[in-house]
Formats: structure tokens, C-alpha cells, sequence
């Protein structure tokens, strides 16, 4: 849509259309300064925010891979959830490990798993901006499709009033790529290399990991149920991360810790995808609809 020639008023509203998102921009005549109440709103559907939402679905894969590798354990003693470390399934020889009887013919399997487990948090995280994250579960906000110079979109982001969400939306990103770097180090470097880079790379998947889903789980408390989840998923994680820190995993079935620790983590970054897709599909629908009616 052209802009109309001629001299604007001083008190009208601009918006500016184009193809991908939509700003509403409350600009005065003769200045490119933006009002306080300015807003940015993200293209839904497009379609890499729905590839990022899939791509964090992505992560229950592993509930999948980690069954079938469990399934064909070959120590001397059946493998435990509840007392087996989730790194015992990737080790690569079978043997005596830190005093415990590993086995794990399927390590290939885990050790892959957990790279596209990785994998997916960091395509997640890329794919889906900070804009996105802070509307995405919000029902009603208004969405138009449009492009706005690069120059003008800086300043929208600094002035739009994002505020705390906008602060949360970018941490919650960075956290989950780190995490998500973390499980990639963990598949590629397995427990019995003698690598530091497998502790430090869990450390960072279980660590970024739930404070991912804290400050994810707050942005999202009043925008949906889920909210509440995931922020009980990050709770959760953190607890067990620090009990584990506090008691160095010498618990009676430091399995089961370290899945408090995990599991969450996973669980979390799927209802997180979910809860994106859903509205991704959901404005696609809309948007088909309509199209269908102008017709």
C-alpha cells in the first residue's frame, strides 16, 4: 500500500503494511520519533515460527530413543530409571564406569538422540523471536502482516513498550540455545571419553535449561494454563539441579534425581512448542477464512 502524498496530520496514526509483520506506529507530522504507546507485532503465521514450534515438539523424541536403548541394556544387572544415570545409556564401551556395571549396546541411538534433542532447542530459539514469544499464547492480540525499514524496526523495539517481557522473551531465548548446545555436547562427547566437555555440556542443559522454563513460564502465567506447567517443569529442574549440586548425586537412587532434573526440561520445551503451533496453526486457519470469504 502507497503511503498518500501530501502533508500528514499531526495527529494521525501510521500504520505500515507490507509483507511479514505488522507495526503500529504512533508517529508525529515532520519527526520519525515514536510515541510510548508504539507496538510491533509479529507475523504468527509465518512459517518459521511454525518450523521453531515443531522443532521444540521435537525434543519428546527422546522419551522414544531412551526407551529402546534401555530395552536393549546388556549389563550384568537390568538398567534402572530410578538408579542408572541417563549418561550410562551413551557410554560407548561396556564395562566398570565410576563403579558401575555399564553396558549400553544402543549408545549410538542415545548419543543421537541427544543431539537432535539439542538440535531442536537451538533451531527453536533462533526461529523464534522475542516478539513472537511475548504474544504467542496471548489470545486476541491483533495481527497484520507487514515490513517496516530496518532502521525504524530498531527503534520500535527499543521504544514499544516490550519492557520486562521483551527482556524475558530474549533471555528465555538465549537459555534455551544454551541448553539446547549443552544436550549436543553431551551426544557428542559420551561419558566414558574422559572429556570434561560431557559434565560441563549437561551442567549447561540442565542449568539454562530450567531457568529457560522459569522465565518462559512467568512471561506466558497469564496468557495460558500452560504457563503454570512449564514454570512448574523449571521449578522442578532447578530443585533437583541444586539438591544434586548440595548432595554430589550420592543419593540412594541418583537415577531418578537426575531425571528430576531432565525430564522437566523436556517436558517443558514441548508444551512450549505446542502452545506456539496451536497458534501458528490457529491464524493460519483465520487468515484462510477470510480469504475464503473475500472471495
Amino acid at each position: 500500500m502507497r503511503a498518500a502524498r501530501g502533508p500528514v496530520r499531526s495527529d494521525t496514526d501510521i500504520s505500515i503494511q507490507g509483507e511479514r509483520a505488522y507495526y503500529a506506529l504512533g508517529m508525529t507530522a515532520g519527526t520519525t520519533e515514536l510515541s510510548a504507546g508504539a507496538l510491533y507485532y509479529p507475523d504468527v503465521a509465518a512459517t518459521r515460527f511454525y518450523v521453531g514450534a515443531l522443532a521444540k515438539l521435537s525434543v519428546l523424541q527422546y522419551f522414544v530413543a531412551e526407551a529402546a536403548v534401555i530395552g536393549a541394556w546388556a549389563g550384568a544387572e537390568p538398567y534402572s530409571r530410578r538408579t542408572g544415570y541417563i549418561s550410562d545409556l551413551g557410554a560407548l564401551a561396556c564395562g566398570d564406569f565410576d563403579g558401575r556395571d555399564v553396558c549400553s549396546p544402543a549408545h549410538l541411538l542415545m548419543n543421537a538422540s541427544f543431539v537432535v534433542q539439542g538440535l531442536g532447542m537451538v533451531v527453536g530459539a533462533l526461529l523464534l523471536g522475542s516478539a513472537l514469544l511475548c504474544c504467542a499464547a496471548r489470545p486476541g492480540v491483533p495481527l497484520r502482516r507487514g515490513r517496516m525499514p530496518g532502521r525504524m524496526a530498531a527503534r520500535a523495539h527499543g521504544r514499544a513498550g516490550w519492557g520486562a517481557g521483551a527482556v524475558a522473551a530474549g533471555a528465555a531465548r538465549l537459555l534455551t540455545g544454551t541448553a539446547g548446545a549443552g544436550t549436543v555436547i553431551v551426544g557428542l562427547v559420551p561419558e566414558d571419553t574422559g572429556s570434561a566437555w560431557h559434565v560441563a555440556g549437561a551442567l549447561m542443559y540442565f542449568a539454562a535449561g530450567a531457568l529457560a522454563l522459569l522465565v518462559l513460564g512467568w512471561l506466558w502465567l497469564r496468557q495460558t494454563p500452560l504457563g503454570w506447567f512449564i514454570l512448574a517443569c523449571g521449578a522442578v529442574s532447578l530443585a533437583a539441579l541444586i539438591a544434586g549440586g548440595l548432595t554430589g548425586m550420592h543419593v540412594p537412587e541418583p537415577g531418578a534425581l537426575e531425571r528430576l532434573m531432565g525430564y522437566p526440561i523436556t517436558l517443558g520445551i514441548a508444551a512450549a512448542g505446542l502452545v506456539i503451533a496451536q497458534r501458528v496453526q490457529h491464524e493460519r486457519t483465520v487468515r484462510k477464512l477470510a480469504r475464503a470469504q473475500a472471495r
